[in-house]
């Protein structure tokens, strides 16, 4: 460990979310404590551990078309994420889509606002139903019950408004089967009174 800090060769570290399933960081070695033969270790998400940022603008042409960025994320979000989708065994909670990759974690109270990455603060929503949970199209009453905004069941498109948005008017949201895995009705409460200010 010592040559790893020593020679600034790249630590990964595997976190284990799920049967099977990790979350790397990279991890920078902060202390060393010989007497106990121990390291303390920073972690960082993989994405967020790119060693140094390049400026596009300095690249020459014929290189410019690829960069690397650095992308700053919310330290836990991946875990919150893999935590929510397997409490809802990978299905939206509205539609009932099963693709995983399609399917995304949403706050019910926001990581803004105050809201926490536990799993009885989240809702798991294919794409489109997260974007309109989050933009307050569909609200989620406190008994569990999808709501969508008055002025969008009123318009007319086409059939993406109707069967994606419209016809989740008054479905129940299919929730998981752990009691300590559902939504905080204290957390569904709160955001229900944002939605209500909106429609």
């Amino acid at each position: 460990m010592r040559q790893v800090r020593d020679r600034a060769l790249p630590l990964l570290y595997l976190a284990g979310v799920a049967k099977g399933r990790y979350l790397p960081s990279a991890a920078a070695i902060i202390e060393d404590h010989p007497e106990s033969l121990t390291f303390g270790v920073q972690l960082m998400p993989i994405d967020a551990a790119a060693i140094g940022a390049v400026n596009a603008v300095a690249l020459d042409p014929a290189t410019r078309r690829h960069y690397l960025a650095l992308v700053q994320r919310r330290t836990g979000q991946a875990r919150f994420r893999e935590t929510v989708l397997d409490a809802y065994a990978s299905r939206c909670t509205l539609c009932r889509l099963r693709h995983r990759e399609l399917l995304d974690a949403a706050h019910i109270v926001s990581y803004t606002e105050g809201g926490t990455h536990q799993v009885t603060n989240g809702l798991a929503f294919c794409k489109i139903h997260h974007v309109a949970y989050d933009t307050d199209i569909v609200g989620v009453r406190p008994d569990g019950v999808a709501e969508v905004r008055r002025d969008v069941l009123e318009e007319t498109d086409g059939p993406m408004l109707r069967h994606g948005l419209q016809e989740v008017h008054g479905v129940r949201l299919l929730l998981p089967r752990a009691p300590a895995s559902r939504p905080s009705v204290d957390g569904l409460e709160k955001r229900w009174e944002r939605f209500q200010g909106v429609g």
